[in-house]
């Protein structure tokens, strides 16, 4: 047994219990409290094993949820930078490429870079993998905004505009769930009045 690996690895597991305090700006389902970015991450890597069947190319599920698992943990530096936060944005790339050199040294050589590669896939949107995680890195947000009767929209004002903008890409990783998304989740909110039309 290498004994120093095993310390880097559980090192590492130490370090990522911190994605529990990152608290995002979703609410639970059920509108009690807002989510944090573990809760987050299960949330999307349970939905990949549901849902690949609705990825428009076909995706290695293992290899998606692999990518929602991690996709986040950079956040543990660089916080949780809200989507309609356009202050926020303008830093957010470099504070989160500081904190993924961080964060992955702390792993074994070849663990950090397959676990980076997995963040940095993410981030590019290249493979059918990334760009299906990254559909349902905006579907579950907004299916628990919905869930928890626009409590999130309304506490930020959000438009239906801002929803629209914010989904630019979602249909590229599936169509299917685009659309259900848009029908069940987006349009009884912009006919309730809640996301408004500007």
């Amino acid at each position: 047994m290498d004994t120093e690996r095993l310390h880097q690895q559980f090192a590492f597991l130490r370090e990522i219990d911190r994605e529990k305090e990152i608290t995002r700006q979703t609410w639970l389902a059920d509108g009690s409290r807002k989510e944090n970015d573990a809760e987050h991450a299960w949330h999307m890597a349970v939905m990949a094993l549901l849902l690949a069947e609705y990825a428009n190319e076909k995706v290695d599920v293992l290899h998606t949820m692999s990518m929602l698992l991690i996709h986040d943990l950079v956040e543990i530096d660089a916080g949780d930078t809200f989507c309609y936060d356009t202050e926020g944005q303008k830093t957010q790339a470099a504070r989160e490429q500081a904190a993924a050199d961080r964060l992955f040294a702390l792993l074994p050589e070849d663990q950090g870079k397959q676990l980076r590669a997995l963040w940095e896939e993410f981030e590019s949107a290249d493979t059918p993998e990334a760009r299906f995680a990254r559909t349902l890195d905006r579907i579950q947000p907004t299916m628990l905004n919905a869930a928890a009767g626009g409590k999130g929209w309304t506490e930020h004002g959000t438009s239906l505009a801002q929803v629209l903008q914010r989904n630019a890409c979602t249909a590229q990783g599936s169509q299917a769930l685009w659309e259900y998304s848009r029908e069940n989740f987006v349009r009884p909110f912009v006919e309730a009045g809640i996301l408004k039309k500007e």
